[in-house]
């Protein structure tokens, strides 16, 4: 085994679990482990260009976030997708180890089609500096690693939730080409140039073990001229050749902005934006990041806590996820039972899942075609919302234009 299998916690039995956590690697990564499961043959899950698309999914939180990504997983899987849970650094061992069991006890079907991994030694939750994206491209890197063939990667965190099924989300994006990025972008950066731009932050997470603070330098540097910085939302669905360009580099650029973006306030709002537009990706790339978001106005730091008053406006929105949501939140409940359909501690039910559904018994624990998909209502509200910006993408010269 080297060290590259040696990052993620395999997901078996819990009394296996402490047995298999790997730490003597930083860069490496385990592929998730079905020791008891028969696993289904590799062709069961059709890949290539002639089937439905699949995702990849990181879904990150903190300390104390462990229940809330094994919900989230459970309300996003689908055997055809690849996920990565990654609790960070401020977060106990135990928590991550009882998250790994857990999730291996969530469903039949993740054992079973061993698409699901734990982070087993995660990077630091430092609010702001370069923590985040690292944790974000060496999750990317281990999802390139663990399946060849996923289209799209996706970023989630604890405190969102989708809006419609996996099934109504893959039939839908079969229809889109799959070099498209989802990236919210501008480079009128406005006040962000002074205050986000131009501070230095070191971020003593990445090389002090248990540390989350960061320090900024007194003094500023000015605003690069050597590529156009762009800025936006964090949260991105980007395509596999793109992630490929970030993580393997056949250019200079993206080594290039990942130096620059390490001492960057907040990275995450503006390396994948700035690598995009910058580079023969700013034509394939989509103004949107396909997320209900509700802000105060004027808008703050961060978004308002979304609550059971906002159920309608979400509904019809079309957009496949939203943020953000407390751990507890009535709306949450809502979602499962009015549009995901899904009961408590169970997977969403699709058109794999074969078993009767009844209150003690799971759909999901028997399936047979994982490569067909049964849409339902909030498929067409995000065909109709897909539709409508992809058609505005296609009407402007380039979406990184401004």
């Amino acid at each position: 085994m080297g060290a590259a299998d040696k990052w993620l916690l395999p997901l078996v039995s819990v009394s296996f679990v402490s047995l298999m956590l790997f730490l003597s690697a930083l860069s490496g990564y385990s592929a998730s482990s079905a020791l008891f499961a028969r696993l289904p043959p590799p062709s069961y899950v059709r890949r290539g260009a002639a089937a439905p698309p699949s995702f990849a999914y990181l879904l990150s939180g903190g300390r104390g976030d462990g229940r809330r990504l094994l919900r989230l997983l459970l309300a996003v899987y689908h055997p055809r997708n690849q996920y990565l849970l990654h609790l960070s650094a401020d977060a106990p061992e135990a928590e991550r180890l009882d998250l790994a069991a857990a999730v291996a006890r969530a469903a039949p079907a993740i054992t079973a089609f061993g698409n699901v991994d734990v982070v087993g030694r995660p990077a630091a939750g430092t609010p702001m500096g370069s923590s985040g994206l690292a944790a974000t491209l060496r999750a990317a890197a281990a999802l390139l690693r663990l399946d060849a063939e996923w289209d799209w990667f996706v970023t989630l965190s604890a405190a969102d939730y989708p809006l419609l099924t996996q099934d109504d989300l893959i039939h839908v994006f079969s229809s889109v080409p799959r070099h498209l990025n989802f990236i919210d972008h501008t480079s009128d950066i406005g006040w962000k140039e002074s205050q986000r731009v131009q501070p230095v932050i070191v971020d003593a997470g990445i090389y002090l073990a248990g540390r989350n603070q960061f320090f900024q330098s007194t003094e500023k540097r000015a605003t690069p001229d050597g590529f156009k910085f762009f800025t936006g939302s964090p949260w991105v669905i980007l395509n596999r050749r793109f992630i490929e360009y970030c993580i393997f580099g056949w250019e200079n650029l993206p080594r290039t902005l990942l130096m620059y973006f390490t001492n960057v306030m907040l990275p995450l709002e503006g390396y994948f934006h700035s690598v995009a537009c910058n580079s023969d990706f700013r034509n394939f790339t989509v103004n949107n990041d396909l997320r209900y978001v509700a802000w105060d106005d004027p808008p703050q730091m961060e978004p308002r806590f979304l609550n059971i008053t906002h159920y309608e406006e979400i509904v019809e929105s079309g957009v496949p996820f939203a943020r953000k949501f407390r751990e507890k939140e009535y709306l949450l409940d809502r979602i499962d039972e009015k549009i995901l359909q899904r009961w408590r501690h169970r997977p969403v039910p699709g058109a794999w899942c074969t078993g009767r559904k009844r209150w003690f018994s799971d759909p999901c624990s028997q399936w047979s075609n994982v490569n067909i998909v049964r849409p339902g209502p909030q498929a067409e509200k995000f065909r109709r919302y897909m539709d409508r910006i992809l058609e505005e993408s296609k009407s402007s010269n380039s979406s990184c234009a401004q």
